[in-house]
């Protein structure tokens, strides 16, 4: 697959070295992040981010390996950490090269060595590892590695005061014990030497600007050493919450050779080659995962916070598992949301990974639906079909009959739900900052869609469908007359009722409505679609998305930043989202009849990430963007769905390799 390099005047300054992280996932939820300089900025970010079997939530347990070169004349350190006041060390200032391919990779050269440093995980394995390739030309020279550790949940920060650890240690490592009942180890064909202390006061940038705690300490248990030959010289050190004591360096470079084969594996296996494409590709591995307590395949949502959401998996599987070829997860996925299937509606999160489920949603059980017949136009699975088809009853007939949180049909055949059920679900305390109650037009838009494919899909098992070709008609026949405002040519967002019972119509532009034009069964004339997406590229659309408000509407809020309560105001008031553009890529391309020019304006448009992958989390999309030039990436470093969006569409709608 196609790497991604960046040279020294991506990262000359610690202000520019902060602004780019890397991430790699383990298959299990957990992962290894940083800022490409080495210094954590978030509470999130760590060596080793482990999903422990027996624990709830992921920990961080390695923050940071810190090397230092030591001569006669010089002490080099290569690590770089921010304390009040100050960045010390300046490692960042040795750094000459950072490479994704397909892992982490460091160049550092102070003075006369050159030491490389690679970092990947074993998949399917709470394991880090970390490879030094390090060139002397001076004999005698001494190599120390330090590490700094912590055993805490991963959304906060921890004192020296509030942990302790005990530690049984040989030559070649360490197993470390935590107060709160954490084991972990340390493991190296370097000598290793206790020396415990408590490193204090760091801090966390990302964090602070996020108004959170961003201060913390950091135990340092002793140091790893050896003595540099002239020439080259080979070291690792692993950490793992599983027995590594007998680790040598040739079983490392063994696993490492396995984890870049795997990657090159689902390359193979994807049947791509255009580069861009295969870029996209390596980005979604990281949220195919198994939840370490059941073992169970799921998606998680994005990195680094997010569990396991049923509507982003819904939107995401086509791109992370479809277009991979990834059959068996798919199916895997979308019956265990099948099974979990209560009055119509699937799950909303398991908000710790693989914990219990809740149900406040109204489009997940309609992307559900989307989904199976994703996954059965590229199948032809009529087993599978046939094994969740009582779960696509069940949705159907619960929203027509009404289930919990208000979902059902009115009299109009048209979906009304209760607040803060679509996916702009924003809360601050007890306020909903877009609460959408009512019909909203992404909603039944989806509900229209789910019946068709119900109608198409149900005879190939037997199935009577008079009844969802009965509601699709009268869905189509009023979604028109209620939704259509002819005054901005385009979809009104909601329609409610005030505390009087007349009916209200929200006029406010949102992104939403491209969903009426993009899904594969529509309900409007071809020049009422066309003014949608003309509305949408005039008001709503970026180089990286669409914004979900139009700049002109009163609330419109063009940066996402500052504390939770700026950041959730403005995250669907404005605020970008990359994974919209896959619905307007489709809209696009469809009322411009597929023509040629369609085609090449959206192959520029989704190219235009391929320069984000070098910026924010590398190689991986973000979650949003600032609705404001210079259009600044915010939220999550790596979102399932944004990767997922732009992937499938270039190499659907662009690339035209579809089922």
């Amino acid at each position: 697959m196609s790497g991604i390099r960046l040279g020294a005047d991506s990262f000359s300054t610690y202000e520019e070295g902060i602004k780019r992280e890397w991430i790699i996932g383990n298959g299990l939820g957990g992962y290894a992040s940083s800022t490409v300089i080495g210094a954590g900025t978030r509470t999130y970010h760590g060596l080793l981010v482990a999903a422990p079997e027996n624990s709830p939530g992921r920990f961080l347990l390695l923050s940071s390996l810190d090397e230092e070169i030591s001569t006669n004349e010089e002490v080099y350190h290569l690590a770089t950490h921010k304390y009040p006041g100050t960045i010390c060390p300046k490692g960042f200032n040795y750094l000459s090269k950072f490479i994704l391919d397909p892992f982490p990779q460091w160049v550092y050269k102070p003075d006369v060595f050159t030491v490389k440093k690679k970092v990947f995980m074993v998949h399917n394995s709470n394991t880090t590892c970390i490879l030094y390739d390090i060139r002397s030309r001076k004999e005698g020279a001494l190599l120390r590695i330090f590490p700094l550790v912590n055993s805490r949940n991963f959304h906060f920060t921890t004192r020296s005061a509030d942990l302790s650890f005990s530690q049984k240690a040989d030559l070649t490592g360490v197993e470390l014990k935590s107060s709160n009942g954490i084991t972990f180890s340390l493991s190296s064909n370097l000598q290793y030497h206790p020396d415990p202390m408590w490193y204090y006061n760091f801090e966390y940038d990302t964090e602070k600007k996020r108004g959170l705690a961003f201060q913390e300490d950091l135990f340092n248990p002793g140091y790893f050493e050896n003595t540099l030959k002239m020439g080259t010289s080979r070291f690792f050190i692993a950490a793992s919450t599983g027995n590594i004591s007998s680790f040598t360096l040739e079983q490392v470079e063994e696993l490492y050779t396995r984890e870049v084969y795997r990657q090159n594996l689902l390359a193979f296996n994807s049947k791509l080659t255009e580069p861009f494409a295969l870029k996209l590709l390596r980005a979604t591995d990281s949220f195919i995962v198994k939840t370490p307590a059941s073992g169970d395949t799921t998606v998680i949502a994005g990195y680094h916070w997010y569990a396991d959401w049923g509507r982003d998996t819904m939107i995401s599987l086509p791109g992370l598992l479809l277009i991979p070829h990834r059959f068996e997860e798919a199916k895997y996925i979308l019956k265990k949301f099948a099974n979990h299937c209560r009055k119509g509606l699937i799950p909303n999160a398991f908000l710790s990974l693989g914990g219990e489920p809740i149900y406040n949603t109204v489009d997940a059980p309609l992307w559900f639906i989307h989904a199976v017949s994703r996954y059965f136009a590229y199948t032809k699975d009529l087993l599978f079909l046939s094994d969740v088809w009582d779960t696509v009853d069940s949705i159907i007939d619960n929203y027509r009959k009404g289930t919990d949180f208000g979902i059902g049909m009115d009299s109009d055949y048209l979906i009304q739900q209760g607040p803060q059920l679509t996916w702009m679900d924003a809360k601050v305390g007890e306020w909903a900052v877009t609460p959408r109650a009512g019909k909203a037009c992404e909603i039944n838009a989806l509900w229209y869609n789910a019946l068709k494919i119900a109608s198409n899909l149900g005879p190939l098992l037997g199935k009577d469908i008079s009844s969802y070709e009965t509601l699709a008609a009268g869905v189509s026949l009023n979604f028109e007359n209620v939704f259509w405002n002819p005054q901005t040519n385009c979809l009104f967002d909601i329609v409610s009722q005030d505390e009087a019972g007349n009916q209200v119509k929200d006029p406010a532009i949102r992104s939403n409505q491209i969903f009426a034009v993009a899904l594969p069964y529509t309900m409007l004339s071809a020049e009422k679609e066309k003014a949608i997406v003309d509305r949408v590229e005039k008001d709503l659309l970026t180089p990286f998305g669409l914004r979900t408000l139009s700049i002109d509407h009163p609330i419109y809020k063009g940066h996402y930043h500052g504390d939770a309560v700026s950041r959730d105001t403005a995250y669907h008031n404005g605020t970008v989202w990359p994974w919209l553009l896959g619905a307007y890529v489709k809209a696009y391309r469809k009322v411009h009849n597929y023509s040629k020019n369609s085609l090449e304006d959206m192959r520029t448009l989704l190219q235009g990430f391929d320069m984000h992958l070098e910026t924010a989390g590398i190689g991986t999309i973000s979650e949003v963007f600032d609705g404001d030039y210079p259009y600044s990436p915010g939220g999550c470093i790596s979102q399932a769905w944004s990767v997922a969006e732009i992937f499938r569409a270039y190499v659907e709608d662009v690339l035209g390799t579809k089922p």
